[in-house]
């Protein structure tokens, strides 16, 4: 697939009154009325394939899109405009992060569109770069009711999947096996808890306890997506069905654009931007874009008017490469927990970067055949894919019988010459696997960081050696946060106990190849669980 490039040209860019905002409100607008809240979700990732190689181009990573889901509830602090709203020069923003027991009250400037205050720096950028995109995108026409919208104020509620956060030490608190089902009896949306670090200082802000999915990239999207969607700058309404998202192509790119730009301005660097991409578009093969799209806005925030730098940044040449992927049938995205303590990606990647310039002939061979190993990877997963959709019965009968087996009894599942051909497939994708899970530890080794770690390589090995495991590795950057597995078959439920006795916690996490979404209601009212695969 070519690369996805955002296309703006249709945009009113040109021309922005000085005053926005009128002096007196026509009485119409007293009148109007926001009878539904918006809510929209965006995904959380697993970094199957390139770890450190994703942050500079041209190198590819697989990057899997999970059920696991950030929401974002959208809706009016006030029904209705009040009368002497024509004279104010700020209004009111709400945010509540009801499983952090938070709440916090903001005055936005009508004028400069800037926050008075920073609390959470992912929704607060999102929420200014949405309205000043309002400002410059929509038509003179559209302002009217977009003026009445934010003299309304904005309430605005953000809730994740548990899976985005560590439940174990509630779990080990309450006596409960170390289970998917112990993690599916928490209530949905269940308060959040904190890392422990008994040697910080009391006055230390504790970190909340996570999984790695990119809680921050996955609620940014789902907040510049909520916000686009409520100001009327773009239509989501058909994504509702996820296989019509090529149908708002366009206001996707829009969505990516502003949260990619977000989310970078938030966390105070240009990042490859693989986790805000996935967020929006779903599972993908992924190549960044170049960091100078965003570096000049960086420095024009602090002097140029925030619409004006939005604007400069939609007219931006984004080269970034994204296409379609997704795991091959009947093969499961199974995530573990080995609470073991978290890993700084920053300082890896710190530590990675001063490797690279100290040692650069022996960092480039790593990184080639690690680069080389990835595409391996995503070459032959992408074969079984084919071989699926060619020979299913074959295909079927191979996974099924291969899920209860080793790997090394795999090749005697082959019946018929055709089922020679996937058993290979399925060979070559291990053996990929555990190239890369080599060059990234030879990476590590010479960094002097834990990549993978040797309590993390005990435990992959003990994972490719149990029966129907297809894959196993580190996500991401590595460390110590988590470990993955692709399973084949029914497999998953028996690597889910194998793993309880490893004292790995596995999660209810599993690939959802869907990005961002837009959503009938509060998720709240309704009954969420994430499902065990049977």
């Amino acid at each position: 697939m070519a690369a996805s490039r955002p296309t703006t040209a249709a945009s009113p860019l040109s021309h922005f009154p000085g005053d926005m905002f009128p002096q007196k409100v026509d009485p119409r607008i007293r009148s109007y009325r926001v009878l539904m809240a918006v809510v929209a979700s965006a995904p959380g990732k697993v970094l199957l394939t390139g770890g450190y190689l994703i942050l500079e181009r041209p190198n590819a990573g697989v990057v899997l899109s999970t059920n696991a889901r950030f929401y974002a509830i959208v809706k009016p602090i006030r029904d209705d405009v009040p009368d002497d709203s024509w004279a104010w020069a700020w209004t009111d923003v709400k945010l509540t992060s009801p499983q952090l027991s938070r709440e916090t009250v903001y005055k936005l400037s009508l004028k400069h569109l800037t926050l008075h205050e920073s609390r959470n720096p992912f929704v607060e950028q999102a929420l200014q770069y949405c309205i000043a995109a309002a400002h410059g995108l929509l038509d003179l026409s559209k302002k009217e009711v977009l003026n009445k919208l934010l003299l309304q104020g904005l309430d605005i509620t953000i809730l994740g999947s548990n899976d985005f956060y560590s439940y174990r030490s509630q779990i080990e608190a309450r006596g409960l096996p170390l289970t998917p089902e112990s993690l599916a009896s928490l209530p949905p949306f269940t308060s959040i808890t904190f890392n422990t670090d008994k040697s910080s200082e009391g006055n230390c802000k504790p970190e909340v306890a996570k999984t790695g999915l990119g809680s921050s990239a996955a609620m940014t999207a789902a907040v510049v997506a909520a916000l686009l969607h409520y100001l009327g700058v773009v239509n989501l309404s058909s994504i509702k069905c996820p296989h019509q998202k090529q149908e708002v192509g366009g206001d996707l790119d829009i969505v990516h654009i502003i949260a990619q730009s977000a989310h970078c301005i938030a966390q105070g660097k240009v990042g490859s931007g693989f986790d805000v991409s996935s967020a929006v578009y779903g599972s993908q093969r992924y190549v960044r874009f170049s960091s100078e799209v965003l570096s000049s806005a960086q420095v024009a925030a602090n002097v140029t008017p925030l619409r004006q730098v939005i604007l400069d940044i939609l007219k931006e040449r984004w080269d970034h490469e994204r296409t379609e992927f997704s795991l091959p049938p009947l093969m499961t995205l199974l995530l573990g927990e080995p609470g073991s303590g978290g890993s700084s990606t920053v300082s890896m990647v710190g530590a990675v970067k001063k490797w690279q310039k100290s040692d650069p002939q022996h960092s480039q061979n790593v990184w080639r055949r690690l680069s080389e190993a990835n595409t391996s990877l995503e070459m032959h997963l992408k074969t079984l894919s084919q071989l699926a959709k060619d020979h299913w019965d074959s295909y079927k009968f191979i996974i099924k019988s291969c899920s209860v087996q080793s790997s090394e009894k795999w090749m005697e599942q082959a019946m018929e010459p055709g089922h020679e051909t996937i058993v290979k497939a399925l060979l070559r994708a291990r053996d990929a696997m555990l190239e890369i899970r080599y060059n990234m530890q030879q990476m590590g080794e010479a960094a002097g960081v834990p990549i993978e770690p040797e309590s993390q390589t005990k435990l992959l090995d003990a994972t490719m050696n149990t029966e129907g495991v297809l894959l196993a590795g580190v996500p991401g950057a590595g460390g110590f946060d988590a470990i993955f597995a692709v399973t084949l078959g029914d497999s998953s439920t028996q690597l889910a106990k194998a793993w309880s006795s490893l004292n790995v916690l596995a999660l209810l996490v599993r690939e959802d190849p869907h990005g961002v979404s837009l959503e009938s209601g509060d998720p709240r009212a309704i009954e969420i669980t994430s499902a065990i695969s049977s």
